[in-house]
């Protein structure tokens, strides 16, 4: 996978590949050793994502990564930077789409549970080191509804600002039900 928008032998610098899959979930698919609190603003008219992320311990960082996906849809490349408080409130005031979310950690997943019109909807992550052990992983059945891995209609910035109408469309036009 190759960043589109970088200069000639430059067009994996910087970026890393992201290995993962997605998965609609009907539950919380065992116990969670942490929990972090999530606001992202997705800034309109960009590949761009603004993230606030707030631990229950108070720790909080602040970052502003760059998602390209592969042509087909699935996670491609990832560049994240750590911002200070001045640069992630300067950003913050650009046009964006946010969404709220708490992750949590239930190993080997990261867990979303979403707020606002999205309560109710579980999404759970699987990142892998290689692409063997991504294509190898089995999810637990009783907790998986449906794998959504490059489903554009349910990647986290077609999410955010969507109302639970819009949402249960695209889950429905998917075949889903969350």
């Amino acid at each position: 996978m190759l960043n589109p928008s970088a200069p000639a032998h430059k067009e994996r610098q910087y970026a890393k590949v992201e290995l993962e899959r997605r998965f609609l979930m009907s539950r919380v698919p065992g116990e969670s050793v942490g929990r972090v609190g999530l606001l992202d603003r997705y800034i309109r008219g960009t590949r761009l994502r603004l993230r606030r992320q707030q631990g229950d311990d108070g720790s909080v960082f602040l970052k502003l990564s760059q998602k390209v996906p592969r042509p087909d849809g699935r996670p491609g490349l990832i560049t994240t930077m750590y911002l200070d408080e001045a640069e992630y409130a300067a950003l913050a005031e650009l046009p964006a789409d946010v969404l709220r979310k708490v992750r949590l950690s239930v190993p080997p997943f990261g867990v979303d549970l979403f707020a606002g019109p999205l309560r109710g909807l579980v999404i759970g992550e699987v990142e892998f080191d290689d692409e063997a052990a991504r294509d190898a992983f089995t999810p637990p059945p009783d907790a998986v509804t449906r794998e959504i891995t490059g489903d554009p209609r349910l990647v986290c910035a077609a999410l955010a600002g969507a109302d639970a109408g819009r949402i249960a469309a695209a889950l429905a036009a998917a075949g889903l039900t969350a």
